[in-house]
């Protein structure tokens, strides 16, 4: 199986979901598409990762300058039936993809927040890592997952999956997050030192999570052997 995994900054990457991936024999290249980037090919690839971002998917000078591009990547992904798996910011693209919207949250999340799984679905309860200030309103092709007390959480659509919340998240990629993001985790009453040495102390669970969390997505989309 070959991922090719989208970010939008220099410290994002794939995290403990890339090592579940290479667990299960994925090879990942990992790209970025932004507005200095040229857009990737899908040729060769069974899965597409887009990862978060700082920005929105309704912003529109966003959209002009590189998004509408990712768009028509996920468009070209699904024409093709090359899966999406949306974390994040790429759950949000998922959801305005398939015809939903998304919009400022008025309850935003920073933080790792339980989960419950909803529609019958069984689903690992975290805590999970929350970092975002929108949310999704799912169209009515999207099955729901699972959500917390404030946003849908997991959702598919067809074949393709997005979580709201971040499973790829470490210590250490978290660290170089807060290097400009500290003061939205303080506005959430973190103590930045607390809120890294809860997460260093998550990361044995956490990767565990991913690797539950992926073999769900891979089953979904039928790309588990």
């Amino acid at each position: 199986m070959r991922v090719l995994a989208v970010r939008h900054h220099e410290e994002d990457n794939p995290g403990l979901i890339g090592e579940a991936l290479r667990t299960r024999g994925a090879e990942v290249h990992l790209v970025m598409l932004d507005g200095k980037s040229d857009t990737p090919s899908l040729d060769g690839y069974d899965l597409l990762l887009i990862l978060g971002s700082k920005e929105s998917v309704y912003d529109s000078d966003v959209e002009a300058a590189w998004f509408g591009r990712e768009l028509a990547l996920m468009a070209d992904a699904d024409r093709r039936e090359i899966p999406i798996f949306g974390i994040c910011f790429g759950a949000q693209a998922l959801c305005r993809l398939t015809g939903g919207t998304v919009s400022r949250s008025d309850a935003p999340e920073v933080g790792w927040y339980q989960v419950a799984g909803v529609n019958g679905h069984e689903f690992d309860e975290g805590p999970w890592f929350e970092f975002h200030y929108d949310a999704c309103s799912l169209p009515a092709t999207a099955e729901i997952w699972a959500t917390s007390a404030n946003a849908v959480q997991a959702f598919s659509v067809g074949r393709h999956v997005g979580v709201q919340f971040h499973p790829e998240i470490d210590d250490r990629q978290l660290r170089d997050w807060l290097e400009t993001a500290s003061g939205e985790a303080r506005e959430f009453g973190h103590d930045i030192d607390e809120l890294l040495a809860f997460t260093a102390a998550q990361v044995p669970a956490a990767r565990e999570r991913a690797l539950w969390l992926l073999d769900r997505v891979l089953a979904h989309n039928g790309l588990s052997h």
